[in-house]
């Protein structure tokens, strides 16, 4: 019988995503086929600190979100010639040795590029995009110039970085409501959906709190649909079928917020979402060269608004989440790849790009 897969599963992290992380964590550990995969929790903590992490705990319990808390500290090696290592800091000892890494980590300090940099610098495979797509993806601003760049269709956008007011001219231009939202953030911490103009300076201080860029975009009326990509490991990329959100508008924050997506009820997918044959096709398609747009491996989830009329992409999410909950394994788990196979398909697609 062959030697199982050493995966390290880290998460955490010190991003407001932190609670999520953790929580997508314990969905991925629970679905890894033991008779495949020997797995190795790592958590990081809110300060940065790396620690040997558990199997168990990792959801909401009587309303309290998950956290990652401090034991021993472990480190990573950045020698090539030990890739995968990771060392008992505290103890002064070997900790474990791992084949591959899965980096459920939201966020900034994990979704941007650093984490990635830093397996890179080690030489040790990982799940999903690279250190420039995954910086990119992670900033919306640089989102949309290169979706923008390959024509495909995004809203029109205001950046700011250090004012919290709009001149006349980009008030017209955006028109109200907008939303106000983080521009490297995610799980919708920080954005708030503003109705008149004199709301508008506290939604752009809320969103500074979590970002030094802020996006300021309109509201498009219509639905809003999300879709899986899926890169397998001899380079073949699928797209899944899209689900609808359905209850947004009734949700408290009055739009798919924090709550809305991981603590409330009230908002629900249908899958396949109800849209025309060809619009369906299209909208796959466009997953795909948004996909390729930003040069993604591996995974990633394309958000999309659809109007009466159009269809623009809102956002990427280069590791989206992985909760019982989430959108990307349920849209995959409709187009025939079920969690397990999903998560077979991501650590083989890791391992044959670092050969």
């Amino acid at each position: 019988m062959s030697e199982k897969i050493r995966v390290a599963v880290v998460y955490g992290g010190r991003s407001s995503e932190h609670s999520v992380s953790c929580i997508s964590a314990g969905a991925i550990m629970n679905h890894l086929d033991p008779a495949k995969y020997e797995v190795v929790p790592i958590g990081i903590t809110k300060q940065g600190q790396w620690t040997p992490g558990t199997t168990e705990g990792l959801e909401i319990i009587d309303g309290v979100m998950p956290e990652v808390t401090l034991g021993d500290e472990l480190a990573l090696s950045l020698n090539p010639a030990t890739k995968g290592r990771f060392h008992n800091v505290t103890q002064h000892n070997h900790y474990a040795q791992v084949d591959v890494i899965i980096p459920v980590l939201h966020g900034p300090y994990g979704e941007d590029g650093t984490v990635q940099g830093l397996f890179e610098l080690s030489d040790i495979p990982y799940v999903g995009t690279g250190v420039l797509a995954s910086s990119a993806g992670m900033d919306k601003e640089f989102t949309k110039k290169l979706l923008k760049a390959e024509g495909l269709p995004v809203a029109p956008e205001v950046v700011l970085k250090e004012r919290t007011e709009l001149t006349e001219e980009e008030k017209q231009e955006l028109g109200l409501p907008v939303f106000v939202k983080p521009a490297r953030g995610g799980s919708s911490i920080g954005v708030s959906k503003v109705r008149d103009w004199a709301d508008f300076p506290h939604a752009a201080e809320v969103a500074f709190e979590s970002d030094g860029k802020v996006l300021v975009e309109p509201e498009i009326v219509g639905a809003e649909v999300e879709i899986g990509v899926l890169e397998y490991a001899d380079g073949s990329i699928i797209a899944s079928v899209p689900a609808q959100l359905n209850g947004i508008e009734e949700a408290d924050e009055g739009f798919y917020g924090f709550d809305a997506k991981y603590i409330d009820e009230g908002v629900s997918a249908q899958i396949p979402a109800p849209l025309a044959e060809d619009l369906t096709k299209t909208l796959r398609e466009t997953a795909i060269a948004a996909f390729r747009a930003l040069g993604c491996e591996g995974i990633s989830r394309v958000d999309f608004f659809i109007t009466e009329d159009a269809f623009y992409i809102n956002e990427i999410n280069t590791f989206p989440g992985f909760t019982p909950i989430s959108m990307y394994p349920q849209v995959l788990a409709a187009t025939g790849v079920d969690y397990a196979a999903l998560l077979d398909a991501l650590v083989d697609n890791a391992l044959a790009r670092a050969k």
